[in-house]
């Protein structure tokens, strides 16, 4: 040996050569000369990555998985296909945009649509790209010759299709629910773009009177402001302090709007007052209440 060892292993030495020689010799795609004529399909479409930021730790977990998995069954002579791509995440990428312009101390508005929109493709090609590029770096034996992205035409013509069918058989369907609303977007997120976090805020009770009677339910919230929406009062069905007013009418305060008492396991007797207003467009324990 003319050259002496390196003191430590250089991955990118090794790896990058030898996972480019695959990749040029299309050791990954299902027609390979290595499959074996009339052998049986095997496929798996990579849970396409959003292109909102590069690849984290999970990915590198569930995408080594699904790759051993291709391989093995390559190997076995199955036509093994690992169909790459990745996802436009579209209210999540633009958020993340306008976080980035918001730095340089613009909003989406000053930049127009046209100029946004060309912002967001910009940020999405540059992700994108890094994307694939972390999942050749794992070794993901992909065939990158048919890589999608989620916007394209195809794609998205597909999955309407899908849709509409599904839709058409009943097996899907459309449905009134509580939705995530972000002030800034103008628009509703994901279950799984919100985070949740704790407050100390002011606890504010309300008188909530019988009808014709001058007994109330003090009914203690957080949220004052949803009084508009309040549809019932609910009580601990246990909770003898207000068993008596079960099934009778209560009066909204400031709107004098007629709603049922109504009992429900829900309930902490502990909290406030126990008493609970129900406000069904507001909290989603209360959407589940008011079904």
């Amino acid at each position: 040996m003319s050259e002496p060892l390196e003191s430590k292993y250089n991955p990118a030495a090794i790896e990058t050569p030898l996972y480019r020689e695959w990749e040029e010799k299309g050791y990954f795609r299902p027609s390979a000369p290595a499959v074996l004529a009339g052998s049986e399909p095997y496929t798996i479409v990579i849970p396409p990555p959003n292109v909102t930021a590069v690849l984290h730790m999970g990915h590198g977990l569930n995408n080594t998985l699904q790759d051993v998995l291709t391989r093995w069954r390559r190997m076995q002579g199955y036509q093994a296909l690992y169909l790459p791509g990745t996802d436009h995440a579209g209210i999540a990428t633009q958020n993340v945009v306008e976080r980035l312009i918001a730095k340089e101390g613009k909003t989406r508005d000053d930049l127009g649509r046209e100029a946004f929109v060309e912002r967001v493709w910009s940020f999405v090609n540059e992700t994108g790209t890094t994307i694939l590029q972390q999942l050749r770096a794992i070794g993901c034996s992909c065939d990158w010759t048919r890589t999608r992205f989620t916007l394209e035409p195809q794609l998205s013509r597909a999955v309407r299709e899908v849709f509409v069918r599904l839709y058409e058989k009943g097996l899907i369907y459309r449905g009134t629910y509580l939705i995530n609303w972000s002030p800034g977007l103008r628009t509703a997120v994901s279950d799984l773009e919100v985070e949740y976090s704790e407050e100390e805020v002011t606890l504010y009770t309300f008188k909530y009177r019988l009808k014709d009677s001058d007994e109330f339910i003090p009914v203690a919230t957080v949220r004052p402001e949803t009084i508009l929406g309040d549809t019932a009062v609910a009580v601990h069905p246990d909770d003898e302090r207000y068993a008596r007013f079960v099934g009778r009418p209560a009066i909204v305060p400031i709107l004098g709007r007629q709603v049922p008492v109504i009992t429900d396991d829900y309930v902490d007797r502990e909290f406030g007052t126990g008493a609970l207003k129900i406000t069904p467009g507001h909290d989603p324990a209360d959407y589940e209440i008011g079904r």
